[in-house]
């Protein structure tokens, strides 16, 4: 299947992954440049009612949603034989194989991991969608520390009439990090997938899962029967704040659990944020002012740490280390908070302290056009000057009315249009007396409501000149006269004349002088060569131009 072009779009280029279920494959868009992951149900598996309709429900779902912490769905297979969904492409690794590296994570980043779940799972329950099946290897960090929630290949949408389906197919969900409910085949709800993600938390924080058995039936009882043995008598760096949310979230009962993925990632942060200062309140009404505090509460850590360390260096009196200290003292900034900053603010900031920035612009029903909502280095770390801060910026909401481009030069209609997450394609360049790359129609138009990723199609000018008189010019003056009309010399041929004193000189063009054309548009002449013994004019190797 390598090398084959779907609707004339993707091309498949490598296989990525393969399932019990589906095969992954990345591909290339051809249309943007992007690559994609396309997925295909397996071909054994096609004729399947089951399997087809985990797929057609994984894309149901998927369609529901676009955040950035969820692998996004960005088209659909055309072929009936084929089935195969189009998804964003993520570099990285599984959080199951970052967990199998390290052991176990630091308490502060698995406590950020899990909060970007839970506002993944918040969009999620927002559209009416549960996952069923949340589990580290379903949990995707790209190269930018960039965390995706991926596979909603089981989940269940709420209002659908899924029981008759569930009863076939039995227990759904991974039964490691399944909730009690599921265990006992009831159907899983909201409360069952932050049952998950405390149970992928503990497995950060620990390295081990909450429950092992030999058979998977074993391991679902004590879901239901057994308590998993307390976070702290395994890890004892771990603070009894976040301990108490996990096992809150592990509840037996879905009561007693949070009421919603919000309040669970806040209590997150309340218990984060305890650990390092008791003195302020962690959650306050106005959103920037509560990212900005808990960026202080967390450099107010990083600090102390960090004048711990700086301590032993001087009581050591290594000479050496004191060099090295100095060359990091002088190369190293602290990150600024740029979250809630318009993004030409965010920008400047960034530049005061010598940092670079890119961005990268996601969706966002919450947050206005432009505002920063994330940043890939939280704020008070160290960074280095001339170091790339990535900054995650809003476009807006998912669905959006299409600005109006026409009129603007192809540069700054391409800026409008990505800022609001719709992509740009070029479909036609034609001559127009308006100036060179001008816009001159759109497709949608204006106020059209587009999701995001939607393509607008533009049609631009290629600017108008009339073509100036080169007849009897040498064919030097000719090229400098064409430069100026803004078009350029084309094909050079010659013909012979008995008159020398017309070698070199143009004899005819092509476009006619005083015709329209596009600028940067070639003009072919002919040059007159004497007959006589003489070499033809050979500029530029005769070509000339």
């Amino acid at each position: 299947m390598i090398g084959t072009i779907l609707m004339e779009r993707y091309r498949l280029d490598e296989q990525i992954g393969e399932g019990g279920m589906a095969s992954v494959f990345r591909a290339m868009d051809l249309r943007t440049g992007h690559r994609v992951a396309v997925k295909f149900l397996k071909q054994e598996l096609q004729n399947n009612p089951e399997f087809l309709d985990r797929f057609r429900r994984e894309a149901t779902a998927a369609s529901r949603m676009s955040h950035h912490n969820i692998v996004n769905l960005l088209d659909i297979g055309d072929d009936p034989s084929r089935p195969y969904l189009v998804f964003e492409f993520v570099d990285g690794k599984t959080l199951k194989e970052i967990i199998a590296e390290h052991g176990h994570l630091p308490e502060g980043t698995a406590v950020q991991i899990a909060i970007r779940i839970l506002s993944a799972l918040r969009h999620a329950h927002e559209a009416g969608v549960v996952h069923r099946d949340i589990k580290p290897q379903n949990i995707l960090v790209d190269r930018q520390g960039y965390i995706k929630v991926a596979d909603f290949g089981i989940a269940r949408m709420v209002g659908a009439n899924t029981s008759d389906l569930e009863k076939k197919q039995g227990v759904m969900g991974s039964v490691h990090y399944f909730s009690p409910e599921q265990a006992k085949g009831e159907t899983a709800t909201f409360s069952s997938d932050l049952y998950s993600v405390g149970c992928v938390l503990y497995e950060m924080l620990t390295g081990k899962m909450p429950f092992e058995g030999e058979t998977q039936v074993s391991i679902a009882m004590q879901h239901v029967q057994a308590e998993a043995k307390p976070i702290r008598e395994l890890v004892k760096d771990v603070s009894s704040s976040v301990e108490a949310v996990v096992m809150k979230a592990m509840a037996k009962e879905p009561a007693d659990r949070y009421p919603s993925a919000l309040l669970m990632a806040q209590a997150l942060h309340s218990a984060l944020s305890s650990t390092s200062t008791n003195d302020e309140p962690v959650f306050v009404n106005d959103k920037k002012q509560k990212l900005r505090q808990k960026a202080r509460q967390k450099a107010l850590s990083k600090a102390r740490i960090l004048m711990i360390l700086l301590g032993m260096v001087l009581m050591l009196g290594i000479f050496t280390g004191a060099y090295f200290i100095y060359v990091d003292i002088v190369n190293t900034t602290k990150t600024p908070l740029l979250t809630g900053y318009l993004v030409d603010q965010a920008v400047l900031e960034a530049q005061k302290e010598g940092i670079r920035t890119k961005i990268i612009r996601n969706p966002s029903a919450d947050d206005p056009v432009d505002v920063v909502i994330d940043q890939s280095v939280d704020f008070g770390s160290p960074i280095k000057r001339g170091d790339v801060l990535l900054l995650i910026v809003s476009s807006g909401p998912i669905n959006k009315p299409v600005p109006k481009v026409t009129g603007l030069s192809l540069e700054n209609a391409r800026k409008q249009l990505e800022r609001v997450s719709l992509e740009v394609l070029v479909v036609s360049v034609k001559m127009d007396p308006m100036p060179r790359n001008t816009v001159l129609s759109q497709e949608p138009q204006e106020n059209i409501m587009a999701d995001a990723g939607s393509i607008i199609q533009l049609v631009v000018s290629a600017g108008q000149v009339e073509v100036p008189d080169l007849s009897g010019m040498i064919w030097t003056e000719a090229s400098d006269v064409l430069k100026k009309s803004k078009l350029l010399l084309g094909k050079v041929e010659y013909i012979e004349i008995a008159d020398p004193a017309q070698q070199g000189r143009v004899a005819s063009q092509l476009p006619l002088a005083k015709e329209l054309s596009a600028e940067e548009a070639a003009v072919d002449i002919v040059v007159y060569v004497a007959s006589s013994p003489q070499e033809k004019p050979e500029p530029n190797g005769g070509n000339p131009s």
